[in-house]
């Protein structure tokens, strides 16, 4: 699935794992309101309270309630972890099968890194 086809929760997601993984929330932070978020990337509060979930879900953030959403210890290893695995399963063989259609070596793509 390409990045254009992906839904926007999804998007959003991965925009909070990046932020996550990066440390722009670290374990114990808290996670910015939905509205905050929502307005923040001119997003439906649903479609951010969708993606909220799914970390809920995953159990990378936990809730106190009436107070907001926070990363929970290991969250970030977690996440890394899973993105790592996933880019080896889907991303990478699309890219290697690219690289081979060009004619583009492994040592050619990293000399030119």
């Amino acid at each position: 699935m390409t990045q254009q086809s992906r839904p926007v929760y999804l998007k959003l997601r991965d925009q909070i794992a990046a932020a996550i993984i990066e440390g722009e929330y670290a374990e114990g932070a808290m996670l910015p309101s939905v509205r905050a978020f929502a307005a923040a990337q001119g997003a439906n509060p649903l479609t951010v309270a969708k993606a909220y979930q799914q970390f809920q879900t995953d159990g990378l953030v936990e809730v106190q309630r009436g107070v907001g959403m926070y990363v929970v210890a290991g969250a970030a290893d977690k996440l890394r972890a899973t993105e790592r695995a996933q880019f080896l399963r889907e991303e990478w063989p699309e890219i290697r099968s690219r690289m081979d259609r060009l004619g583009i070596s492994t040592r050619e793509l990293l000399e030119s890194v």
